[in-house]
């Protein structure tokens, strides 16, 4: 069995299987974790729960204006990377090529140099994102172990992605294995690192959301 092979066989199911239970135990848990019945008496012209939880997902999608200077950067950074990412994996036509192999589904790609130059972009937002966690004061002393370790499993892929569609270091195989095995192990991290924001940030902004809403507050 070659290399590539293997990634693309056991490696790749067995990180989508951790993956796919991962991700359901970890929302089944968050869900259904026992908590005390709130008893208070929602405030005069506190919203709907649906609405009040989606308009403040809406609101925190940026900060407020006082604070909008001095959190530019990771807000240009953080869409920048966010959305890099959400268009080479669902914009690239061998992922998408990918996605309908397990689901059924497909959708036009978009062309190599167009994901070429979007994952260069990516790199450097992600590359800044490091920078600045490593530079700053108050985010050196908080960071830990597992934020550097998300952000390695993430930019792992960007990388031999880019190594494996401009044929560097090895075979393109070989080369397309490894970034085959890297987004493997990023997959298989996924459920128990802080990658799980990605799925976790809907639930728990909507409810900060509606709890402030219930009380009068609408920040």
């Amino acid at each position: 069995m070659t290399l590539l092979e293997f990634a693309r066989g056991p490696a790749i199911n067995a990180a989508l299987v951790i993956f796919v239970f991962g991700v359901i135990w970890r929302l089944f848990w968050l869900l259904f974790l026992p908590r005390a019945a709130d008893h208070s008496v929602a405030k005069l012209g506190a919203g709907a729960a649906v609405s009040s939880a989606a308009g403040g997902f809406v609101r925190h999608m940026w900060p407020p204006r006082e604070y909008a200077a001095r959190t530019r950067f990771s807000l240009i950074v953080g869409y920048v990377l966010h959305f890099g990412l959400a268009i080479i994996v669902f914009g690239f036509a061998q992922h998408i090529l990918f996605i309908r192999d397990i689901f059924g589904i497909g959708w036009p790609g978009l062309p190599t140099g167009v994901i070429t130059v979007v994952s260069v972009i990516t790199l450097a937002a992600l590359i800044a994102a490091l920078v600045r966690r490593m530079t700053n004061p108050v985010l050196k002393m908080i960071s830990t172990f597992a934020d550097y370790w998300a952000w390695f499993v993430v930019t792992l892929p960007v990388v031999t992605g880019l190594m494996a569609v401009s044929h560097l270091l090895l075979r393109y195989e070989d080369m397309l294995g490894v970034h085959i095995l890297s987004v493997a192990l990023m997959l298989a991290t996924f459920p128990f690192s802080k990658l799980m924001h990605a799925f976790l940030v809907f639930v728990t902004r909507s409810q900060t959301s509606f709890f402030y809403s219930r009380r009068g507050s609408h920040v």
